[in-house]
């Protein structure tokens, strides 16, 4: 009898001693869920420079979100007095949205942000289909939690009254409200705190300031405020000058200023082509290839109109490049992170595509991924596209790149030959509007991506570049190989067919290629070692036609301007907007993010003129008119 007695009281005992680490337990738990959260953030790249580069610069970011954690699990606690509640539901809410920012990263280059919330469905479908994979981060951070779960159950949390308890977890359910509301969403307080907004890079964001931080912080862009003086008077004076006047570059040498004029209804291919860039340009700077990597490129450049186009992201956010393309609407309206497939065009809306359709074309948009990603299931019918061809719609297609990405990526030579394909089999009672994208050479970068009798080999390179970023650069370049390959084989075709066509062919964005921006600024290619530097912008743009083959030189354009400048360059009839953007150039090229492109091509972040000015606001009143208001600029349409 003794004996028994004895187990209850030590057992007892036990749970007395452990109910004392319930003082304790909300800033220790708050803590770890922290450190993990991070930890499943970062992956791999975790290590003690993190804390020196990143948290420690940025500590105030890293403190308010550990308090807000302890005060959630402190209100968790008290409230429910199921101390392994409070845990579970702290953990969550750090690991959660880190995983989620992981993945995402991996699949699109953006970390989690508060609108992905409405696609949880379509982005479960499309991380599933990717063959992703669980981190030891996760699984450890698991462990760590269920290890926690357990001790929490041997928690008590002594009987109190009524009013005393309502106190111990309204309090600190106060305090996480306040600091919800009060700091992380109110950007005034934010940035006094030290969260400054990152125009140009949502991943850095994160990084700096912790996915909890990032997160909320992102809540703020959730609106978008009417431009004031809004009215249908207001738009229609700026659809009036820009029709009156003519103030676009002359473009010398082009088909509307030295051709005949007869083509007016011309087939029109644009092809976004991933990540590419003319990184032959690195020979500039030591980098010594085996072969050439963009002849065709070059070879273009003398019958065609070339130059650069400014693009809103680095590093990923292909669907902003994509947006700005086939709009002419521009990404610097908007708030920080925003993803405007996902967010805004979620009704029928002005583009390109709606435009020409209403002229009579037929419209399509083909890309070899999931239909789902970046919404382009929903956003591309709402952009005025007829007919939406996606990875679902391909039948065993070539695929490479099985390193990287375990489900491999289709080829640009099946892009070609997809793109081919829809052509032969159009209905030629009507021209075509087609919009493709390529996936081939995505980030990331790995010398293992390719076989070694098909790798781009470097024969020489400046000092200073490690042997992954050489491993990383070699991969790339024969990405850009093959997609300089597609180049001339669509313009060898097209040279060949009897309708009228022109092909618009262009880079999204640029990438880390191995090391973060070693092989930029171990050549000296780039001067900053970020990306703001203007130079990783500037992607290649290509227009060609099979009914005009003179050189043109476009310099340097926004990517919203691609679509006009296209328009602008064959003499074909413009949408408002459109004569607007070409009036526009004569004041800048492009404003992106802060950076002004002058019409000299020179490049500032200094705050526009007067008169720059009034081209910014009037272009952001057509766009909200077009996009959040009552589409006044389509009426004369």
């Amino acid at each position: 009898m003794q004996d028994v007695k004895t187990k209850p009281s030590y057992l007892s005992g036990v749970i007395r001693r452990l109910s004392a680490l319930r003082l304790v337990m909300a800033p220790i738990v708050s803590l770890i869920t922290l450190v993990c959260t991070e930890w499943i953030h970062w992956g791999e790249e975790f290590t003690p420079e993190v804390l020196t580069e990143n948290v420690l610069p940025h500590l105030p970011a890293f403190l308010l979100t550990w308090l807000l954690l302890g005060c959630i699990y402190q209100a968790l606690a008290r409230a429910t007095r199921l101390h392994p509640l409070a845990v579970l539901v702290t953990g969550a809410l750090g690991c959660i949205p880190a995983a989620v920012t992981y993945y995402k990263l991996k699949l699109r280059g953006e970390p989690f942000f508060p609108w992905d919330l409405s696609q949880v469905s379509e982005a479960s479908d499309v991380m599933g289909k990717a063959g992703l994979e669980l981190q030891t981060s996760m699984w450890v951070s698991g462990v760590i939690f269920a290890v926690l779960f357990v001790l929490a159950c041997f928690i008590r949390e002594p009987k109190t009254a009524l009013r005393t308890g309502a106190l111990a977890a309204g309090i600190p359910a106060a305090g996480a409200l306040v600091l919800v509301f009060g700091v992380f969403i109110n950007p005034t307080v934010s940035q006094l705190v030290g969260i400054t907004p990152d125009m140009w890079m949502q991943n850095r964001y994160y990084r700096n300031y912790g996915v909890i931080a990032g997160f909320l912080t992102n809540i703020q862009n959730l609106q978008v405020d009417k431009p004031e003086g809004y009215s249908e008077e207001a738009v229609q004076e700026i659809l009036d000058k820009a029709a009156s006047q003519d103030l676009g570059p002359e473009f010398a040498g082009s088909y509307k200023n030295e051709g005949d004029g007869a083509v007016k209804q011309p087939n029109i291919i644009f092809v976004m082509n991933e990540s590419f860039w003319d990184v032959a340009e690195l020979e500039e700077y030591g980098v010594e290839f085996d072969q050439e990597v963009t002849p065709n490129l070059h070879r273009l450049m003398e019958s065609a109109a070339y130059g650069k186009a400014y693009s809103p992201s680095f590093g990923g956010g292909t669907c902003d490049v994509e947006f700005e393309a086939l709009t002419g609407y521009s990404m610097e309206f908007l708030p920080s992170g925003c993803k405007p497939f996902q967010q805004h065009v979620t009704r029928p809306m002005f583009s390109i595509a709606s435009y020409l359709k209403e002229q009579g074309y037929a419209t399509q948009a083909i890309h070899c991924y999931y239909a789902k990603f970046w919404s382009r299931n929903t956003a591309y019918p709402n952009l005025g596209f007829d007919e939406f061809i996606s990875l679902e719609d391909f039948e065993n297609p070539e695929k490479k790149r099985f390193t990287e990405w375990k489900s491999g990526l289709v080829t640009d030579a099946e892009m070609t030959r997809r793109i081919i394909q829809e052509w032969e089999e159009r209905n030629t009672d009507t021209p075509l509007f087609m919009h493709a994208v390529t996936m081939q050479n995505h980030t990331s970068y790995n010398e293992g991506n390719y076989p070694e009798e098909e790798l781009v080999d470097i024969v020489s390179a400046p000092e200073g570049i490690s042997e992954k970023t050489l491993g990383a650069l070699r991969d790339f370049a024969t990405g850009v190989k093959e997609a300089d390959a597609m180049l001339g084989e669509l313009t060898d075709y097209f040279s060949q067919v009897d309708e009228p066509v022109i092909l618009v062919f262009w880079g999204d964005h640029y990438n880390p290629i191995g090391s973060g921006y070693e092989v930029y600024t171990a050549t000296g290619y780039s001067s900053a070692s970020n990306s703001e530097a203007p130079e990783l912008h500037k992607m290649p743009l290509l227009i060609w036609s099979n009914y005009w083959d003179e050189p043109v030189d476009i310099g340097t354009v926004a990517a919203y301007d691609i679509s006009p400048v296209t328009f602008e360059l064959y003499g074909l009839e413009q949408p408002g907007l459109f004569d607007h953007l070409i009036d526009q150039l004569s004041a800048y090229r492009s404003r992106t993010h802060g950076v002004t492109i002058q019409p000299d091509g020179s490049a500032d972040t200094e705050e526009l003129t007067d008169e720059q000015s009034q081209w910014f606001d009037e272009h952001w009143m057509l766009q909200y008119d077009l996009m959040f208001g009552q589409e006044y600029a389509l009426e004369n349409e």
